[in-house]
């Protein structure tokens, strides 16, 4: 082939190239069919249709929440006596019951000018030696500046009997108002050994009775009364009816407006064990 054939292929080869690659362009920009457009994204939208109903559906209403009243309210003292020991009646009561009965309790007071305990008391000395009595009656009901009770404690010396050897009534008097006032009726059964003369002493559910003959005296005796929480559950659900935690802040200068508090709250759950 002469060098004038060679020469006339690449001049062929050019616009062959080009005219396909304008043909391939064409090809790519070329109008969509709008009857085909709609029938795949009918399509596309058909296999999305189960993830959209469920991004898009509405949220349950969740059920409404009732809070029981009993989440809100103050403790009742006559129910936390179900689950610990706490005095249902309050120093100046108990004291007034006394007066009531005919015994001279004292008013209840602080103890001394510097002292923040309170107290009433009752001391009678019917006969006495050259030394110390030989027949008296002690009482005293021991507590703080709110009316809240500590201790109860009384001493008889030389006590007055009947024929068959029982306490006089006059002086039992003043420890069946103390138990019942108290309101814990499994202490009850104590006022018979009381009323014998004879030592009981009790440790029951958080609380303690003793009454006992002196050790260096057959005719001098000891009572007392008061609570003792022996358990760390007691000492929780103490904490949690405590009257710090659910009544007004009390100040040492407040005491009257405290003690009408204090008395307002126990009245109704004693009155019916106080008679």
């Amino acid at each position: 082939m002469s060098n004038h054939g060679w020469l006339l292929w690449p001049a062929l080869l050019i616009p062959i190239l080009l005219l396909a690659s304008i043909v391939a362009y064409y090809r790519e920009i070329r109008p969509v069919d709008p009857a085909g457009l709609l029938e795949h994204q009918s399509l596309n939208k058909t296999a999305q249709s189960p993830r959209t109903a469920l991004d898009t559906a509405a949220p349950s209403p969740l059920p409404p929440i009732t809070v029981s009243r009993h989440l809100t309210e103050v403790p009742k003292l006559e129910l936390a006596s179900q689950f610990l020991r706490r005095w249902l009646v309050s120093g100046p009561n108990i004291c007034g019951g006394l007066r009531e009965a005919g015994i001279e309790m004292s008013e209840w007071k602080a103890a001394s000018m510097r002292n923040r305990n309170y107290e009433c008391y009752f001391q009678r000395i019917y006969e006495r030696d050259e030394v110390r009595p030989i027949s008296s009656t002690f009482v005293k009901v021991r507590g703080n500046e709110i009316g809240e009770i500590l201790e109860i404690r009384a001493k008889i010396i030389g006590p007055k009997t009947d024929a068959q050897g029982h306490l006089a009534p006059a002086v039992l008097r003043i420890f069946e108002i103390i138990v019942k006032r108290a309101c814990w009726p499994d202490f009850g059964d104590a006022l018979t050994s009381i009323q014998n003369l004879s030592d009981v002493e009790y440790e029951r559910f958080g609380a303690y009775l003793t009454f006992t003959r002196d050790a260096g005296s057959e005719n001098s005796f000891n009572f007392a009364l008061g609570i003792k929480s022996t358990s760390a559950s007691q000492m929780r659900t103490k904490a949690y009816f405590s009257t710090d935690r659910w009544l007004v802040t009390r100040t040492p200068r407040s005491v009257p407006a405290n003690f009408g508090l204090m008395d307002r709250l126990v009245t109704s759950a004693s009155a019916n064990c106080a008679q």
